[in-house]
């Protein structure tokens, strides 16, 4: 019964590895992309750093969850978590259109375009997942 279950395991850890790299790759080319340094304001304890990032990557792990779930092998997957990295770039450059100084406000302690970034970037994630099923 047992062995049973973990029939699945080989799987679950490649997938979970393979999302774990691209959450590194999102989290290393998002802060790159952006002209603030997020790690260093949530360090210094800049609440809107933390919110607009850990939306954006929340933004993001929605439909790499949707890719793992939906796609045939790993090469898939990894194309579309690439596929997701590039919606939230894209993102983030949208969401500067109506707040043009978005990143020096959410460095400089406001909360209200923080979590405008921080939605944008979700809702476009919920689209993007919605958009990965078949």
């Amino acid at each position: 019964m047992v062995m049973q279950s973990l029939e699945g395991l080989p799987a679950f850890i490649a997938y979970f590895c393979l999302a774990t790299v691209l959450v590194i790759a999102f989290l290393l080319i998002y802060t790159r992309i952006t002209p603030m340094n997020e790690f260093e304001l949530i360090r210094t304890n800049v609440p809107g750093a933390s919110i607009s990032l850990g939306l954006s990557l929340l933004g993001f792990a929605l439909p790499l969850a949707s890719a793992i779930a939906h796609t045939a092998n790993l090469i898939d997957c990894a194309i579309w978590g690439l596929v997701a990295l590039a919606v939230q770039i894209v993102t983030f450059y949208v969401a500067r259109i109506p707040v043009p100084n978005l990143s020096g406000r959410i460095a400089a302690g406001d909360l209200a375009p923080a979590i405008w970034l921080g939605l944008v970037s979700l809702t476009a994630g919920v689209l993007s997942a919605a958009s990965m099923t078949p």
